[in-house]
């Protein structure tokens, strides 16, 4: 089982090496009891959205690691992967403004990982 930082470290890089856009890791342990890690992204189509999930999904069940839910899948615009303590919100652009989950979550700290870059 994978510690929440470090989970959220390799969900980040995944989706970094699968060309994921604007992608951002919010520690969130602070301002709330829902997880321990906020992950966005901003896919550039449907298609792109789904294989980030599938790369996420799949480099995670390597790991031990199942979703506890994953949503959003039919109206193909945003899509929220659900480990636990580590939470995946993946949006196409119009999506993600609409959303705005960064302006939300704004008293989150940012979580700078090498080799990642937003």
């Amino acid at each position: 089982m994978l510690e929440p930082k470090e989970m959220a470290v390799q969900i980040a890089r995944v989706l970094a090496d699968k060309k994921c856009v604007d992608l951002q890791v919010l520690q969130i342990t602070e301002v709330t009891t829902l997880a321990d890690y906020f992950i966005i992204g901003t896919a550039t189509s449907s298609p792109h959205l789904e294989s980030l999930s599938e790369e996420v999904g799949k480099q995670m069940k390597e790991q031990g690691e199942m979703p506890r839910s994953v949503e959003g899948r039919r109206n193909g615009a945003w899509l929220l992967m659900d480990y636990g303590c580590v939470v995946v919100h993946l949006f196409l652009e119009e999506a993600r403004e609409f959303y705005d989950l960064e302006h939300l979550w704004q008293d989150a700290k940012p979580l700078s990982i090498e080799g990642v870059t937003a």
